[in-house]
Formats: structure tokens, C-alpha cells, sequence
């Protein structure tokens, strides 16, 4: 508050005057918002310099200035500066003696000031000027903020009275109203109970010490009562209307957040959507990637069938020259036959010493092929131990896949229970599902990719037999290429030794027959191994059917999945629009209320209309008994008079006693 000290020694100094020092002390440390100058003296320059001041102080709530002893023109210019004002609530001009001007300046106030609530005027002289009062009337009547209004001991007549009521007709904000100890009367009582009708917030009058009847009194007590059951039932349906229209607005905010809730989880499951198709997608490209792979293995196996079985017609194109070398060796031999009957006799220990040697070379190779064929057998049992194997993953697969299956319906059958038994529980089931969803998709893919290294393993293995079998079919055919170029090396030597060793040669011709029979035994396992291959191969492309099919139960799957999300999605679209049906069905019954609280309103000014017009009624009757007991009274009064008259004329007639 210095800064109102300064500010009051500021202008105080501009005007020429000396500040009052009782007013500085009591702005030096004044309460918070309150200036009280009650019962010191104010100058009239200390009231222009006040005046100045409250023109534009925000600070100051509550002015008190009561018993100061203000003049008219110190008067005037307090309230000048405060017409302006906009922060005082409460203005106390107690015991002040203000007279015509100073009823004119408050009139003035009363029309622009927004801001005072509480005026006291008691112990002044405002009703004994009519005209100056007749405008402080005016002023009240314009006024929209004061609330309570204190007009004790202010000289107030039945005129005075008049304009009050005339005031308060036009007024609808001041709510008490305190008149005692005025000259109110009896004319002024009824002018200020007929003001009722007009007005509905005044809620207390007090018209004691007015000479004022008591059913005058009664009907401004009823007035009031009136008053204040009205306002009781308006501040009753205002609350019942804000409560109304806060349960309103609660739902509204309630189906929004509903509504951007349910639009978050369509948002997350498209999102989910997205994911799932973008990892079906990687899914099938790896098992496209797979079953390329696959064909290109099958491509290099018919390579390599072809290769062999090539390899099988020259080795039979091989052995018909032979045969057709054998045949023309023996046309030469039947026309030599005699020439090397004498030589054979010569030959026989040289070729027996041969044939045995022929012998156990070929008992070696013999031993070799054996070999060979054991090994041919074990890498046969290899791949078929291998291919049972496959046979069991797939079928381990299956069942896995089988059993992901019944999981997933199963978890779908739960999720819809748990969705039908609360659907206030919804993002948590949802939630739940995605998680367990999340969890089988997991599971099937950490399946798949075991069971696909499994296979991958296993068709590493294959290769690794498959090499191994190309090897020994490679040394089988390295040493069928060195028995066959024994032969020709035999074949050669027989020729330039025919006639010399023609017996050893017959021999050596049967031993021939019976190698070009275990060259055909050979062949035909060969074709043996050749069919299984092919066998072999059409497993495989089965196999790789097996897998085109899965791949297609896959994206099967995956399409009833986005079905089954876009099931799902229009079924939220479809619980959203219940949810807009049941905000439209809210809003009606908003509507439904609202009209029944406006048909409330009316049924209770129509009731209000009943009871003034009852009021009214009651009013001329009261008017008409109170006539009655007046004349009843001016009846009585005559009477008496007649019988006071009477029996002083009677005394005064009356003879004197005797002395």
C-alpha cells in the first residue's frame, strides 16, 4: 500500500493542500483490500485527491467512511472518482449527513458504477430532498450490480416510499433492502408492497420503526417469502440444469474417449495387419526361395540321370562291338582250328600258368565290385534311414502344424467367449489375443524353421550320399575302364599269340563271356540305381508339391486371418454406430428433460401467476376490511364522542348535594 501513500501525497501536493496525516497512517498498513477512514474528518481536498485515486486503484475491494463528516462538494468528488471504479465491493458512507447533492452524486454513481455490491447510507438525510431523492431512485433503478442496500435514518417519507417502490419495480439485482426508522407510513408501506409483483430478487425488506401496520408488514414479509421460494426454485433448476448439462457433457466426453479409443485399437490392428502380411510375405518368399532351391537340385539330379544313362549307352555300344569282335575272332578261330591243334598240346601249361593269374585277377575285381556293391547297399540304407527320417519330420511338421492349429482355434473360441461374457473387458482380451496369436506365430515359425534347417540337414546329407554314390560310381566305372582295357590288352596279346595259344584263348574267350555277363549284371543295377534315382526324384517332387500345397494352406490361412480382421473391424464400425445410436438415443433424453424442466418452469410461473393473482385478491380484501375496520373505527369514535358528551352533559345537568 506505499504505493497508495505516494500516490495520495502525490496529488494531494498537486492540488496545493497538505495530505491529512490520519489518512496517511491509515494507508500506511492498511488489511489486505480494505480502506477504512471511519470517523476522521476528511478535508475537501483530501476528497478530490481520494476521488482521483480510486479512479483507477484495483487493489482497494472494501471503502469505509463512515462518520467523516463529509460536506457536499468533498461528498461529490468521492463518488465522482468512484463511478469510475471497477474494484469496490462494499461502500460504507455511514453518519455522513449527505442531503440533496449528495443524493444526486449517488443516483450518478448508482448509473455507472458496475462493481459495488454493499452500499450503507445509514444515518444520512437523502429522503428529506423529494427531487434529489426521486434521482437517487433513478440510479438504483438503473443499477445491475448492488445486492444490499442500508437507507436507515434517512428521513424517508410516504413520497420517498413511492419512488422506492417505482425503483424497485424496475430494478432485478438488489436482494436486501433495510428502511427502518424512516417516516414510511402507512401509504408508503402499501406503494412498497405493490412493488412485489414487479419484483422477483428482492428477498428481505425491513420496515420497522415506519409506522407501518402489521398486515402491511405481513404482506412484505409474504412478498419477500415469496421472493425467496422463487429464487430458491431458480437456483434449484439452474443446478438441476448444470448438473444436467455436466452429465451431458460427461457422456459426450466419455463416447469420445470411447470413440478415438476404438478408432487407437482399428489403428493397431491394421498395424498388426501390416505386420503379419509383410512377415507372410517375407514367409513365402523364403519358402519360395526354398522350393527354387529344391528345383534346381531336382534339375541337376535329371542333369546327372542323363549323364549316366549316356554314360549307360555307351558302355552298351561298347559291349555290342565286342560281341561283334568275338564273332569274327571266332570265324578266324574255326578256320585256324586245325592249324593250332598241334600248338594247343604246347600251350596248355604256359595258359594254365595265365588262366590261374586271369583268375585271381578277377577274383580281385570280383572282390572289388563286391565291395562296391556294399558300399552302394549302405549308401541305399543311408538314404532310405534318411528319408524315413524326412518322412517322420514331416510328419512331426504335420502334426505340429495340426496342433497350431487346434491352439489357434482354440484361443479364437476363448477369445470370442471372453468377448461375449465383457465387452468392457475388450482391450484387455484383445490384447490377450494378439499376445497368444503373437505366441502361436512364434512357436509355428520357430517350428517351421527348425523343421527347415531339419530338412536342410537332411538334404545336406542327401548330397553328401549322392556325392559319395557318384564317387563310387565313378571308381566302378575307373575300374570297369581298366578291366576293359585288360581285356583289350588280352584281347591283343590273344590276337598275335591265335595261332600259337589257340586253347588258351578259347578258355580265355569263356572267361570273357562270363565278365561280359557280370558287364550286363552290372548295367542292370546300374538301371536299378538309375530307377531308384528317378524314384527318388519324384519323391522329392512330391515332396515339393507337399510344400506348394502347405504354402498355399498358408496363404489360405493368411487370407481367412484378413478376412477374419476385417470381420472384426466391421464389427467395431457396427458397435460404434450402437454407440452413435445410443449417444443420439442420450441426446433425446437430454431433449426429453430439458423440454420437461422448460414445462416445469412454466407449470411454476403459471403457479407463481396463481399465487400473485391470489395475492392480489387477498390484497383488496385486506384493502376492503381495513376500510371496514376504518369506518367501524370512525363509528366508535363518534359513539364515544356522543357518550363522552353525553355524560359530561350529564354530570354538568347532575343537581349539586347539599352543604
Amino acid at each position: 500500500m506505499e504505493a497508495l501513500r505516494r500516490a495520495y501525497s502525490r496529488l494531494c501536493q498537486q492540488s496545493g493542500a497538505e495530505p491529512q496525516e490520519a489518512v496517511l497512517q491509515r494507508l500506511l498498513r492498511p488489511p489486505r483490500g480494505r480502506l477504512d477512514l471511519a470517523t476522521q474528518s476528511l478535508t475537501v481536498d483530501s476528497c478530490r485527491a481520494l476521488g482521483k485515486l480510486l479512479r483507477a486503484e484495483a487493489q482497494l475491494t472494501e471503502l469505509v467512511l463512515s462518520d467523516c463528516m463529509l460536506s457536499e462538494e468533498g461528498a461529490a468528488l468521492l463518488l465522482r472518482g468512484l463511478c469510475a471504479n471497477t474494484a469496490v465491493r462494499l461502500l460504507d458512507l455511514k453518519g455522513n449527513n449527505l442531503r440533496a447533492s449528495g443524493a444526486e452524486a449517488l443516483g450518478r454513481l448508482l448509473r455507472q458504477n458496475k462493481s459495488i455490491q454493499s452500499l450503507t447510507l445509514e444515518w444520512n438525510s437523502l429522503g428529506a430532498w423529494e427531487d434529489a431523492f426521486a434521482a437517487f431512485c433513478g440510479g438504483l433503478a438503473a443499477n445491475e450490480a448492488l445486492r444490499q442496500l442500508d437507507l436507515r435514518n434517512n428521513q424517508i417519507s410516504h413520497q420517498g416510499a413511492e419512488q422506492l417502490a417505482l425503483a424497485l419495480k424496475g430494478n432485478t439485482t438488489l436482494q436486501q433492502l433495510d428502511l427502518r426508522w424512516n417516516n414510511i407510513g402507512l401509504l408508503g408501506g402499501r406503494a412498497l408492497v405493490s412493488c412485489f409483483p414487479s419484483n422477483r430478487s428482492l428477498r428481505r425488506l425491513d420496515l420497522a420503526g415506519n409506522n407501518v401496520p402489521g398486515d402491511v408488514l405481513r404482506a412484505v414479509e409474504q412478498g419477500a417469502g415469496h421472493n425467496q421460494d422463487r429464487q430458491a426454485t431458480l437456483r434449484e433448476s439452474q443446478a438441476r440444469t448444470q448438473v444436467l448439462s455436466q452429465e451431458v457433457r460427461h457422456l459426450r466426453e466419455e463416447k469420445s474417449r470411447q470413440f478415438l479409443d476404438l478408432m487407437e485399437t482399428i489403428d493397431k490392428q491394421r498395424d498388426e495387419m501390416a505386420q503379419s502380411s509383410r512377415a507372410s510375405a517375407v514367409r513365402v518368399g523364403q519358402l519360395q526361395e526354398a522350393l527354387s532351391e529344391r528345383h534346381s537340385i531336382i534339375n541337376a539330379l535329371k542333369a546327372k540321370l542323363q549323364m549316366t544313362e549316356a554314360a549307360l549307352a555307351l558302355s552298351e555300344h561298347k559291349a555290342q562291338e565286342l560281341g561283334e569282335r568275338l564273332a569274327a575272332s571266332e570265324q578266324g578261330q574255326l578256320s585256324q582250328a586245325q592249324r593250332l591243334e598241334t600248338e594247343r598240346r604246347l600251350e596248355r601249361q604256359e595258359a594254365a600258368e595265365r588262366e590261374s593269374k586271369l583268375l585271381r585277377d578277377l577274383s580281385a575285381a570280383n572282390e572289388k565290385n563286391l565291395l562296391l556293391r556294399d558300399q552302394v547297399d549302405e549308401a541305399e540304407r543311408k538314404v532310405g534311414s534318411l528319408q524315413e527320417q524326412l518322412f517322420q519330420a514331416r510328419q512331426q511338421l504335420t502334426t505340429t502344424a495340426a496342433e497350431l492349429k487346434l491352439r489357434a482355434i482354440q484361443a479364437e473360441e476363448r477369445l470370442d467367449a471372453e468377448r461375449e461374457r465383457s465387452k468392457q473387458n475388450l482391450q484387455d482380451v484383445e490384447s490377450l489375443r494378439l499376445k497368444e496369436v503373437e505366441h502361436m506365430t512364434r512357436h509355428l515359425e520357430e517350428s517351421e524353421r527348425a523343421m527347415q534347417e531339419r530338412v536342410q540337414r537332411l538334404e545336406a546329407t542327401r548330397l553328401a550320399l549322392e556325392e559319395e554314390l557318384s564317387r563310387v560310381k565313378a571308381a566302378a566305372l575307373t575300374e570297369r575302364g581298366q578291366a576293359e582295357e585288360e581285356l583289350i590288352k588280352a584281347r591283343q596279346q590273344a590276337r598275335l599269340d591265335e595261332q600259337q595259344r589257340l586253347a588258351h584263348l578259347e578258355e580265355k574267350l569263356r572267361l570273357l563271356g562270363q565278365a561280359r555277363d557280370e558287364a550286363q549284371g552290372a548295367c542292370l543295377q546300374q538301371r536299378q540305381t538309375v530307377a531308384e534315382a528317378q524314384a527318388r526324384a519324384g519323391q522329392l517332387g512330391l515332396q515339393v508339391e507337399g510344400l506348394r500345397r502347405r504354402l498355399e494352406e498358408l496363404q489360405q490361412e493368411l487370407s481367412d486371418k484378413e478376412q477374419e480382421k476385417v470381420a472384426e473391424v466391421a464389427r467395431a464400425r457396427a458397435e460404434l454406430r450402437a454407440e452413435r445410436t445410443a449417444q443420439q438415443a442420450l441426446r433425446e433424453q437430454v431433449e426429453a428433460l430439458e423440454r420437461q424442466l422448460r414445462g416445469l418452469a412454466s407449470d411454476h410461473r403459471e403457479a407463481l401467476l396463481d399465487r400473485e393473482s391470489e395475492n392480489a385478491s387477498l390484497r383488496e380484501k385486506l384493502r376492503l376490511r381495513e376500510a371496514e375496520i376504518a369506518r367501524i373505527r370512525v363509528d366508535e369514535a363518534q359513539r364515544a364522542s356522543f357518550l363522552q358528551k353525553a355524560v359530561l352533559a350529564y354530570v354538568q345537568g347532575a343537581p349539586s348535594p347539599p352543604q
